[in-house]
Parts: structure tokens; C-alpha cells; sequence
């Protein structure tokens, strides 16, 4: 008679062994894994014969009978799944209301960019209800210490460690038992029983699928900080992402104050939200209203700009366009794009010198958008090709008015999506005019909308402008007091 064959199962994750091990390779649980017997021919034939429907079903499958039955989905609570506000309102918004219990949090961003001073305000904000550990791998506990005192982050319910074995973190996540735990970084993160160098395929894997399998043992919610490569992708293997719940993206310029947190997989909510923050000295604080950093308050308007509303996500921003057309009859004109998609712009140009008959042919023309801000949907085109003709013209457009259209290489103004939502946002700042392409939908009656069809006839909205008044000189008082 063939003997069964023996099996292993971990207690703790239900992880099936072929042998017996120490640890779970899965959840790294130790003394978990227990023999588990399959079940022989013999055992099968008569469990075949059962009226036990659970245990034919088991003898036909070979598997396992379940610790835990399977239950109806309407009788599941949906309250153990609820989003908890972490404190800061644009996270929230990109994370679809909050932080899920047992959920797995992956933000991703270049070196400086400000990652860890937000979690350590997440970690405040979210100490102030409930324990939460910090774990860091990359510094030291007194280093972090610092820089939570400079951020206003510091908190008698922050738990931090300065560990980067898994294995220990699992013992201070058994020993302080919170109910966030945030790992910094993932790739600093090394698990004994996986082959491997520290941040390697092998080892991210290991670590963040023990990581995964905590949060939803333990109902913890856990994030990730992650490093991205050269071309801006998490790095790591592509499974990291699979993996996780939601993943993040925390972009942002060095040069400029400015971070965004984009979603890019939320498995609780929209991936098309983006948070807006300002990192100061201070620590980092949420913007609710952007698009002031993205616009160059004057009284008049000037030659050469205009301004849009582009939209990033769900979220309408409005940004200016500024252009300077410079010198003529220059052998090799120079073209020069900033914060603009440099072949639109070059397509822009060629539109108003074949449609329009504007010769910028001998003439350098430089492109820019102000405060740092990306624009590279067509919906900016229109306000591409009024900055420009603007600028060569002398002409200015109404104060207050705002450009919105794509401009077609037949010279004709097609309609952009969320024409409605944009000039809503931008009527909310106090724009009273608006140019929009011919057959948009209804727009709001607060402002007062210009359709055009063609590019031609938006330039005929462009006016000269007024001649700027001469400060009469303040009567000066000489020493003494004569006059």
C-alpha cells in the first residue's frame, strides 16, 4: 500500500509546505507550520461515499478543508473596510476618503523630493487617535528625530525603530500593535530567509508579500516608501506593484516648492485625483487652491501671455502662457520651450504662419508657462497661438479673460472635454470673459464666452492696448524745510 504523501500548512497564513520549515516562508511566522496530512486513496473512496457535501468535495479537489467556511458577500461587514481620514485633506482626496484598515500604501518619488516629510505628518496627524510605528531603514532614530521637530511632527503616540530586518519588524509590530505602519524604505527592507542583495528583485518581492500578508492578517495598514529609477519608474520588480493596494506617485521639481501626489492604482477609490502640497522649511503643507502658484497677478495685461485651464485629473488648474517672438530676418531662428510640449508648439507655429499669415519664420520665439507648471493636453493650444500672436502683434487680450481650444492643422478650433468645469473654476477666480470653441456645451451664465471656429477669428479678438499712464513725479521737500 502506497503511504499518503505528507503535507505542511502555516497556521498563520494557511501557506501550504512540501516540507517542514521553522518559519513561514509566506508570512514569516515562526513554530506556525504544522503537518498536515493528505488525504490517502482510501480516505478519498470513503469520503466519497459521505453525505458530507463539503467533504466530497474535498476528496475530489485533493485540497484541504478549510479552517474558515466561505460566507455569503452580503453577510460580510462592510464596516471593517471603511476609509479613515489620515488628517490631510489632499491626501485623502487622492487616496478616495482615507486610509482602508489592512490596506497597503506604496508612494514612489525621487530622492529629496519630500517623501518622508509627509508620511511623518501622516504619522502626527494620525497619532493623535491611534498608535502608530515608523520604521526607517535609510536613517537613524535621532536623525528622524530632528527632522520631526523641525516639521512639528513629534507626538508621545509615534513609535519609531531604525531596523531594516523583517523579521525584527515583525516583532515591534507584535510588541506595540498599531494600527498604522509605515516602512521607510521598502528597499532598505531585507528578509533572512529570501536569496538576494538588499533591494534587490528577490528581496522587495519577499519582503513586501510578508508586508502584505501582515496587513491583511492583522488589519494594519501599512506604507511603503519606494525609489524610483533614472526614467522616473518605481523601482523594483513589476510585481511590487501588483502586490500592493495603492500606488502613489509623488512628483515634484527641486527647483520649485511645489509637490503632487498623483494615484496611479487605488483599488478603494479614483486613480485620476492629484493632491497638491508646498514644501516650505517647515515641513509640508496641502494647497486647496493651486492654481495662484500658477498664475502672475498684474493690474494690466501685457503683450505675449494669456492664460488656461488645464486639467490634471479631476482637478482644473489654471496656468499662464507667456511668449516673446524677438528679432527678424534671423538665419537660424532659436526655438525655446519651457513647461510646454515643444512639438505642439512647433505645429502651433507653423499653424499661424500658413493660416494666418503670421511671419515668424526669421524670428526666435521663446514659449513658457509661469510657476513651474506642466501643460501638455491640447486644450492649451488655442492659448499657445494667442500668447504667441500677441506677442509679435503688440495686441493684448481682454483683461480677465481666459483661452481654452485645440488648434488643428487646418487652422480650426475643436472642442476640449470639461469645457463647463474649466470655466467654472476659472469664473470662481474672478474671470469675467471667456474664448471657447464653437459648439461648446452650455457654460456658465457668470461669464461671458466667445465661441470661435477657427484661429483666425481669435486673433481678431486680440486689442491694442492702452498706453500705460505717466506717474506724475512726487513733490519733494528739501532739507530744511523750504520748498
Amino acid at each position: 500500500m502506497v503511504r499518503p504523501k505528507t503535507t505542511f500548512r502555516c497556521s498563520a497564513c494557511q501557506h501550504v509546505l512540501v516540507k517542514w520549515a521553522g518559519r513561514c516562508p509566506e508570512c514569516g511566522a515562526w513554530g506556525s507550520v504544522e503537518e498536515a496530512p493528505a488525504l490517502s486513496q482510501l480516505q478519498r473512496s470513503a469520503l466519497q461515499r459521505s453525505a458530507l457535501p463539503e467533504a466530497r468535495v474535498a476528496a475530489t479537489t485533493g485540497g484541504l478543508l478549510p479552517s474558515t467556511p466561505a460566507v455569503r458577500i452580503v453577510d460580510v461587514e462592510g464596516t471593517t473596510a471603511k476609509a479613515q481620514p489620515t488628517g490631510i485633506a489632499e491626501l485623502d482626496r487622492v487616496l478616495g476618503g482615507g486610509v482602508v484598515p489592512g490596506a497597503v500604501i506604496l508612494l514612489a518619488g525621487e530622492p529629496g523630493v519630500g517623501k518622508s516629510t509627509l508620511l511623518l505628518e501622516v504619522v502626527r496627524q494620525w497619532a493623535a487617535r491611534d498608535v502608530a510605528l515608523y520604521v526607517t531603514g535609510e536613517e537613524s532614530a535621532g536623525q528622524v528625530r530632528l527632522r520631526a521637530e523641525r516639521t512639528g511632527a513629534l507626538h508621545e503616540r509615534v513609535m519609531i525603530a531604525a531596523e531594516s530586518d523583517l523579521a525584527t519588524i515583525l516583532g515591534h509590530v507584535e510588541q506595540v500593535r498599531p494600527s498604522l505602519l509605515i516602512v521607510d524604505s521598502v528597499q532598505t527592507m531585507r528578509a533572512a530567509d529570501a536569496e538576494g542583495i538588499t533591494g534587490g528583485v528577490t528581496q522587495v518581492r519577499a519582503v513586501t508579500s510578508a508586508l502584505t500578508t501582515l496587513a491583511k492578517t492583522a488589519g494594519i495598514a501599512v506604507l511603503l516608501i519606494g525609489h524610483v529609477t533614472k526614467d522616473g519608474s518605481i523601482a523594483g520588480p513589476r510585481a511590487l506593484e501588483h502586490l500592493v493596494d495603492v500606488v502613489l506617485q509623488f512628483e515634484g521639481d527641486k527647483s520649485s516648492t511645489l509637490r503632487l501626489v498623483r494615484g496611479i492604482k487605488n483599488r478603494f477609490g479614483a486613480t485620476d485625483e492629484v493632491g497638491c502640497f508646498e514644501l516650505r522649511e517647515s515641513g509640508i503643507v496641502e494647497i486647496s487652491d493651486p492654481s495662484g502658484l500658477f498664475l502672475h497677478h498684474r493690474n494690466d495685461t501685457v503683450p505675449g501671455t494669456s492664460i488656461t485651464v488645464a486639467m490634471d485629473g479631476k482637478r482644473p488648474l489654471l496656468g499662464e502662457v507667456q511668449a516673446l517672438v524677438a528679432g527678424s530676418g534671423i538665419p537660424s531662428p532659436r526655438r525655446a520651450v519651457s513647461g510646454l510640449d515643444s512639438s505642439r508648439v512647433a505645429m502651433i507655429l507653423a499653424v499661424l504662419e500658413r493660416r494666418c499669415g503670421l511671419s515668424l519664420a526669421g524670428s526666435e520665439v521663446y514659449a513658457a508657462t509661469v510657476g513651474g507648471m506642466r501643460v501638455t493636453e491640447p486644450a492649451a493650444d488655442l492659448a499657445i497661438a494667442l500668447a504667441v500672436a500677441s506677442g509679435a502683434r503688440d495686441r493684448v487680450l481682454p483683461a480677465g479673460t481666459v483661452v481654452l481650444g485645440e488648434v488643428g492643422l487646418a487652422g480650426e478650433i475643436r472642442p476640449v472635454p470639461g469645457v463647463a468645469r474649466r470655466v467654472q473654476e476659472a469664473a470662481r477666480l474672478g474671470f469675467v470673459n471667456a474664448i471657447v470653441p464653437a459648439g461648446s456645451e452650455r457654460l456658465p451664465n457668470s461669464i461671458n464666452a466667445a465661441e470661435v471656429g477657427t484661429v483666425g477669428a481669435a486673433l481678431r479678438l486680440l486689442t491694442t492696448p492702452e498706453p500705460p499712464q505717466r506717474a506724475q513725479p512726487p513733490h519733494l521737500t528739501p532739507v530744511g524745510g523750504r520748498s
